[in-house]
């Protein structure tokens, strides 16, 4: 916050300009710099060498007069085809001319890293506890990276996660033959995916889920000069926030997508969403708060029998539902 506050107005410095849209409200102009800035991270895309220079030298007055300065040892100019990380990806434009946004090569090893570092961890546990461990981990990360090119990685990094888990399996089991350990620990439980190798537990049919399964979502263009900070914009934002109840996956978030996140009997929204998570890492911690609230039962997921053969559900607050339970059907845990 304090960040933000203190380098409020780098675009401006930077000579950016905007002009307006009707898409977008406000779009770039095309022959200006575009900044975008995370906290005390930046970049600044140019048309060319000499317009980044001069960007370079405006910023460096510009925080000169606030007490700051570049740091010289991260500032550079590169060429988009060479490509460069920012914020855990690599935005690199290839020789067919296409600009590409990837998981860069360095986020790409610190997760193949934590996945086998866990599973070691995890020697002597049951699959129950694996699953739980790891599913926040998969979902956290897939999530933050379901926007760019990502799909040939997370293949990757699932074929290396069925590797180590194949690895687990057997070392649980080191008096047991192979068939034995795949057929106990490894079947298609993913009744809605073609996958037979997937890892799970028969006992309570929990599993392992694949960063694959994490459909890819482009990035949809923010309005020109928006800010979360603007009271006029909260409905904006919280449209676009709704859209994270998607990760959760499974029937729970269809409906909860279909009723745009509002209990149906007190019309308030039945997750708390204000805040969306900007790394792999809060997006892990977020899943992990929203997958306890369900298995403490905060939310129910109710069928309503309207005298045919189709069951209509819809969800709302556990305590909603207590109060109307005499006008209610057949309800089951969101858990």
């Amino acid at each position: 916050m304090l960040l933000n506050v203190a380098l409020h107005g780098m675009e401006q410095a930077a000579g950016v300009r905007y002009v307006r849209c009707d898409t977008y409200g406000a779009e770039v102009a095309r022959d200006s710099a575009s900044l975008v800035r995370y906290a005390d991270d930046f970049v600044a895309m140019c048309h060319t060498r000499e317009q980044a220079e001069t960007v370079r030298q405006r910023l460096v007055e510009w925080l000169k007069a606030r007490g700051l300065a570049l740091n010289e040892d991260k500032t550079r100019i590169v060429n988009l085809s060479e490509g460069f990380d920012f914020l855990g990806c690599t935005i690199r434009r290839y020789r067919n001319g296409k600009l590409l946004i990837k998981p860069s090569t360095s986020a790409v090893k610190r997760i193949r890293e934590r996945l086998a570092a866990e599973l070691r961890s995890l020697r002597g546990a049951n699959a129950l506890a694996v699953i739980r461990r790891l599913n926040p981990i998969i979902r956290g990360w897939a999530a933050y990276y379901r926007s760019v090119v990502s799909k040939e990685v997370f293949a990757s990094i699932d074929q290396h996660l069925w590797r180590h888990t194949y690895r687990w399996a057997l070392r649980a089991h080191p008096n047991k033959p192979k068939t034995w350990v795949t057929a106990r620990y490894f079947d298609a439980f993913n009744s809605s995916r073609t996958d037979r190798w997937v890892f799970g537990d028969r006992d309570s049919g929990v599993y392992l889920r694949r960063f694959v399964w994490t459909k890819i979502v482009r990035h949809r263009m923010v309005m020109g000069t928006a800010s979360t900070d603007d009271p006029a914009l909260d409905r904006y934002w919280a449209e676009r926030r709704r859209k994270s109840f998607a990760l959760l996956g499974g029937s729970t978030a269809t409906l909860l997508l279909q009723q745009r996140g509002r209990c149906p009997v007190c019309g308030t929204f039945l997750l708390l969403t204000d805040y969306e998570p900007q790394s792999p890492e809060e997006w892990e911690q977020w899943i992990k708060t929203i997958a306890t609230a369900l298995r403490k039962k905060a939310l129910t997921v109710i069928g309503l029998d309207n005298g045919g053969d189709q069951t209509t559900q819809r969800v709302l607050h556990t305590h909603c539902q207590r109060a109307q339970r005499p006008a209610v059907g057949p309800t089951r845990s969101a858990a």
